[in-house]
């Protein structure tokens, strides 16, 4: 199919210039909004395809967006190893992290045999889930993410997901916190999102962006990346 397209300059003259469908709000960027983060919690046997969701959206969000949001990266540590043993190193500890500096918490998951439940079940990081949700910041999760999540408390009796499949024994575990299990691949309750598996990363990341700055702009960068 083809869509009308138009050129638009940044300075009036035909440098800078870029060609966008005009069957589509797809924003250049002109003004920025006001400059937010979000902290990416980066535990011990992270999941990489689940963390890189919130780095590809946002980065192109930053990149071809209206606005500014920049991702930093957290962990109790500076050195931390990924499911499937790849080291990285983040940004700053937790023990850093003052909330307030930040516009949201985004939690992938990760494999217990690679330690992500030692990591985020441990005092630093529910103190961290409890500060975010206390200041009344969103909260996004991915996949057993959410497991953290429901363990700090802020779930109880609210509605979530987890990961479904391997007879459901994660959504089991997230139950177990008190919360409303919701067999649905995204499941947003106030300012908390929750998630099946990894196949829904990127929704997630989209969710996030869009409900940080619009719709519009979720939907724009949505059919930049071809999603």
């Amino acid at each position: 199919m083809q869509f009308p397209q138009r050129q638009y300059c940044l300075d009036g003259s035909n440098s800078g210039c870029v060609i966008i469908n005009t069957s589509i709000l797809l924003w250049t960027i002109v003004g920025r909004e006001k400059h937010m983060k979000i902290l990416l919690l980066m535990a011990n046997g992270v999941e990489m395809l689940e963390a890189s969701a919130f780095i590809d959206v946002f980065g192109w969000y930053r990149t071809y967006g209206d606005g500014d949001i920049e991702v930093i990266t957290c962990g109790l540590e500076k050195k931390i190893v990924t499911t499937f043993n790849i080291p990285l190193e983040v940004d700053m500890c937790v023990d850093e992290v003052k909330a307030e500096d930040y516009d949201a918490l985004a939690i992938p998951g990760g494999f217990g045999t690679y330690g992500f439940y030692e990591d985020a079940y441990s005092e630093p990081v529910q103190n961290l889930i409890s500060t975010f949700h206390t200041a009344h910041k969103w909260i996004a999760s991915i996949c057993v993410g959410a497991l953290p999540i429901g363990k700090s408390g802020i779930l109880k009796g609210r509605k979530a997901t987890t990961y479904h499949l391997m007879d459901k024994r994660r959504q089991a575990q997230l139950a177990a916190f008190d919360v409303e299990i919701i067999d649905a691949p995204v499941v947003v309750d106030d300012k908390i999102i929750t998630s099946w598996c990894p196949s829904t990363a990127v929704e997630v990341a989209f969710e996030l962006l869009q409900q940080l700055a619009g719709e519009t702009a979720a939907s724009s960068i949505r059919y930049l990346m071809g999603f």
